[in-house]
């Protein structure tokens, strides 16, 4: 008999759920093959699906295979195989006492899950969503919002009041109460948003919110509308990211230098045997690595995909012979001393390179001003063997571009490359001067982790 799991308003058969969930997973970007999805079902057989946290552990060990798509397999995970009671939790008649209830789980360090159904009962609902006894509508404008449930909860207000409340006085027990309030607030707000997920799917389809309600994994994440904890989880990704392309690097180098012939001393040594090259001369092993060479904007705008390249670079440094950063906003400054080898740049630095790095005057980017100014002052970091990476959005405020300057650093470079952090169909709208300059090197679009990381790995010369 055909197991049978509730998901949505439909019992469906487990291997239709399966494939169905599959196929939402690699629509996602998480490449699930059919040799990943027969271990999957596999496991679904030799777990059962009483308990769904056995599971969902199961089916991730078949189904993932890179870093950062657990947070992704998780919300199609809850869609998939979780059900939803509305009935088993209704709206609280006060809510000053549900906010204290909640509060004083959390100080015990309980199970919220029921709180968390209250909260989105009590807060969540908006459009006629939850009326008629807890019945779901189907109104078009319904829905349900973590968002509201949280800002109606005060979450910052919680965190603190858990932080008081729990045990503890000196300097360092109050620090980590803090972040131990922030870490079981956090997990409540994640049971919330687990919650308004699956009530949506009640009531659009669940194939609909998998597809447009689930957020991206991080390495899909934009830098430009990135949140905190996202940035976090990016720089989790930095070291393993590191690896990958510094083992790339190294192969391409090494290919670089072996199996290319000379031409004239081939054809040279060919006329010993009649014209035919039996015995291919080689070039000379070039030895040394490149030089790297950073200039970037590390403005509120842009400072997250900044800060997440910088620390790639850092992490990649082995693999040039010399890296040398340098900052901008509206005026330009050596920013390597900020970086210590071996060692990851703490979170948020680049606001400390813009308070003390000597690298804004008026806080708004100018990068006609920045071009100009690296060419008076710190054009001999710049030679044939370097490799120059540009790295901001381009927009100049309506200032002047000075794409003279740009021409002047390429001139001298080995190559050249601009990263972009925005989509490519931005860059003519507004005060951006990227498509001018497109004319005069190559610009690529970077908005995440895994476009930087394929534009790195195959850009960087060897």
């Amino acid at each position: 008999m055909t197991p049978v799991v509730t998901a949505g308003s439909a019992s469906v058969p487990t291997s239709a759920r399966l494939v169905d969930f599959v196929t939402l997973l690699r629509e996602h970007n998480i490449h699930a093959g059919p040799s990943e999805t027969i271990d999957a079902a596999a496991a679904v057989v030799a777990l059962g699906t009483t308990d769904p946290g056995v599971l969902r552990s199961g089916l991730a060990a078949c189904l993932l295979r890179r870093n950062g798509q657990r947070a992704v397999f998780d919300q199609l995970f809850d869609l998939y195989f979780l059900g939803v009671s509305l009935s088993a939790a209704r709206p609280s008649e006060n809510p000053d006492d549900l906010r204290e209830r909640l509060i004083a789980t959390l100080v015990q360090g309980a199970d919220t899950a029921e709180l968390a159904r209250e909260a989105l009962n009590t807060f969540g609902a908006y459009g006629g969503a939850g009326e008629s006894a807890g019945r779901v509508t189907q109104a078009s404008g319904a829905g349900w919002s973590s968002y509201l449930t949280m800002k109606s909860l005060r979450q910052e207000e919680i965190s603190e009041e858990v932080a008081r409340t729990m045990g503890g006085t000196g300097q360092f027990d109050t620090a980590v109460r803090t972040i131990e309030a922030r870490r079981r607030v956090d997990r409540f707000r994640t049971e919330v948003r687990t919650e308004a997920r699956l009530r949506s799917a009640e009531l659009r389809g669940t194939d609909y919110i998998a597809r447009r309600g689930v957020e991206n994994s991080t390495d899909r994440t934009d830098f430009l509308g990135a949140r905190e904890q996202d940035l976090a989880e990016m720089r989790r990704l930095v070291h393993p990211l590191a690896r990958k392309l510094a083992s790339r690097l190294a192969v391409r180098r090494k290919k670089a230098v072996r199996g290319q012939i000379d031409l004239r001393r081939t054809l040279r040594r060919s006329m010993a045997t009649g014209g035919v090259p039996v015995d291919p001369v080689l070039r000379a092993r070039k030895r040394g690595r490149p030089d790297l060479v950073v200039l970037a904007d590390v403005s509120g705008s842009v400072s997250g995909f900044a800060e997440f390249t910088l620390q790639l670079v850092q992490a990649l440094q082995d693999q040039f012979s010399k890296v040398r950063s340098f900052g901008f906003v509206d005026t330009c400054a050596e920013i390597t001393h900020h970086f210590t080898p071996g060692e990851p740049p703490p979170p948020g630095f680049a606001r400390d390179i813009v308070r003390a790095g000597g690298v804004a005057r008026f806080g708004s980017s100018n990068y006609g001003e920045v071009l100009q100014g690296f060419v008076d002052h710190y054009l001999d970091a710049v030679g044939p063997r370097t490799c120059v990476l540009i790295l901001g959005d381009a927009r100049t405020n309506r200032t002047d571009p000075n794409l003279a300057a740009l021409q002047a650093i390429t001139e001298r470079a080995k190559a050249v490359y601009w990263l972009n952090p925005e989509p490519s169909r931005s860059w003519s709208t507004g005060d951006s001067a990227a498509e001018a300059y497109t004319d005069i090197v190559t610009m690529h679009e970077c908005r995440n982790v895994a476009q930087l990381a394929e534009v790195i790995g195959r850009l960087l010369p060897a």
